[in-house]
């Protein structure tokens, strides 16, 4: 084997190896979820029926909830009072829902191009006929880089784009969508602020009366 054959031989072999690599970085750095997944995630639970059926929904506590959603509904996302965002916090802990790894353009709320597919997927989902007559809370958070007023404004205006996107993309109807932003407030991983998991789009299903039967 000549100088020349050696050398190109491992030229191949190092191109071979780079090239392995970057598909393995890619696949792992791939966090879109699929439609089946969003959908198996907000269906909800089948309502208990008969007293050795388990805990029952409380009638009067589904219409406090219900006339509170509806005082949120058509409002802008930034009309939310901070007790407006912990009432819907607190209502959202008992629901349905999925964290979405959305990723946006650095300091702008234009959804990534690598996260496309999952906000396809979840417009995918909630037009599905599993999930109709839902109300869905479409709730922004940031990582904890940055200011707290900037953050809150920046969970606000991409939780507002995902609304906007699902609205024109997929027909789904605004009132339906109730979009809220959380800032740094609430992070996923507490104990690393700045980790891309906290910043994420997390949707609930807040209606659980398709469930009855």
């Amino acid at each position: 084997m000549t100088r020349f054959d050696k050398f190109f031989g491992l030229k191949v072999i190092t191109l071979s190896a780079a090239l392995s690599m970057t598909a393995g970085l890619a696949l792992a750095g791939d966090n879109n979820v699929s439609t089946g997944q969003i959908l198996d995630a907000l269906k909800p639970k089948p309502a208990t029926r008969g007293l050795s059926a388990g805990p029952q929904a409380d009638p009067a506590m589904q219409a406090k909830e219900s006339t509170f959603l509806n005082t949120v509904r058509n409002r802008s996302t930034r009309s939310l009072s901070t007790g407006e965002r912990e009432q819907i916090a607190e209502l959202a802990a008992t629901k349905p829902k999925i964290d979405l790894e959305i990723q946006f353009d650095y300091n702008s709320a234009d959804i990534a191009k690598t996260s496309v597919p999952s906000v396809q997927a979840l417009g995918k989902a909630l037009s599905d006929p599993a999930l109709k007559g839902s109300t869905f809370v479409v709730a922004g958070h940031t990582d904890a880089t940055g200011g707290e007023e900037y953050n809150q404004g920046l969970s606000e205006r991409r939780a507002d784009t995902i609304k906007k996107y699902l609205v024109q993309n997929y027909g789904l109807n605004g009132t339906d969508l109730v979009t809220v932003g959380y800032g740094k407030t609430k992070l996923k991983d507490t104990a690393n602020g700045a980790d891309p998991i906290n910043r994420r789009v997390q949707v609930v299903n807040m209606d659980t009366k398709t469930a009855s039967k």
